[in-house]
């Protein structure tokens, strides 16, 4: 008798000492911070090329990278751009598109709308002749729509802006190159549209235009829009127009048009 109070003891003290273990454990569960939001990556890459008659190549590549937790907000993006053309009777190859771009956003919300942010911004385009442009923007912005299939956001803000052109001066024979710098003030306009139109497809737009404060006629504009088709839960089809206009270019021409058509793979 004596044997069995006793293993009947040693039972309701284990019991009891396992119940506030697992009850400590759920309260410690529970209790515990969120964990924070993954980031949201993929890469796309698009590639054309031309034989026979002509000889062509363009290569396009892009990384965008997301990532919003409590009042926090951070975009992340860089695409490059590489095509060439050779004449076929004289066998010269010249570069039609040579561009590097990046750029990284922090937004830091201050209710569930309003928003300021730091945008930093690089890019260098070879045949508009930019060897480099640096931006620097900060400012504030306000969600107009914000929900689960649709956000619409405009940004203002001032901003500076440092670059290094190649300037041809002259003609023919006598043509040179001169590197010639500038830096000065900008303001910054921005409107960016999102629209979930289904579970397998998206679409987008953005403009943004950069002119100089003291020099309003000294501006650019680029504007983006696109569509997103899912193939596989990883893969996804890309097509988007991507135009670029400066007021005062480097270049011959002002405007820069790009349609680009790519897959692009969701980490």
């Amino acid at each position: 008798m004596k044997a069995t109070t006793y293993t009947a003891t040693c039972l309701c003290v284990l019991t009891l000492a396992t119940s506030t273990a697992l009850a400590q454990t759920a309260l410690t569960a529970t209790n515990a911070p969120p964990k924070t939001p993954p980031w949201d990556l993929s890469a796309s890459a698009g590639l054309t090329l031309t034989r026979g008659n002509s000889q062509t190549l363009l290569g396009v590549a892009n990384f965008l990278g997301t990532k919003k937790w409590d009042q926090n907000e951070i975009d992340l993006g860089a695409d490059a751009a590489y095509g060439s053309t050779t004449d076929q009777k004289t066998d010269v190859t010249t570069k039609n598109a040579d561009s590097l771009h990046g750029f990284a956003q922090y937004n830091r919300l201050f209710t569930e709308r309003l928003f300021g942010y730091l945008r930093l911004e690089g890019l260098h385009d070879g045949v508009a002749n930019i060897d480099y442009r640096l931006q620097v923007n900060p400012g504030a912005g306000y969600y107009l729509i914000k929900n689960t299939n649709t956000t619409f956001r405009v940004e203002i803000g001032p901003g500076y802006v440092y670059e290094q052109d190649r300037v041809t001066q002259g003609t023919g024979t006598n043509a040179t190159t001169v590197v010639e710098h500038q830096s000065y003030i900008s303001l910054r306009l921005a409107e960016r549209y999102d629209q979930k139109l289904n579970a397998h497809a998206k679409l987008w737009e953005s403009v943004e235009i950069l002119p100089q404060v003291d020099k309003f006629s000294n501006y650019f504009i680029t504007a983006e829009f696109g569509i997103e088709t899912a193939i596989t839960k990883k893969l996804s089809q890309k097509t988007y127009l991507q135009d670029y206009y400066r007021s005062e270019p480097t270049a011959p021409k002002k405007n820069d048009l790009r349609l680009v058509a790519a897959i692009a793979y969701k980490f």
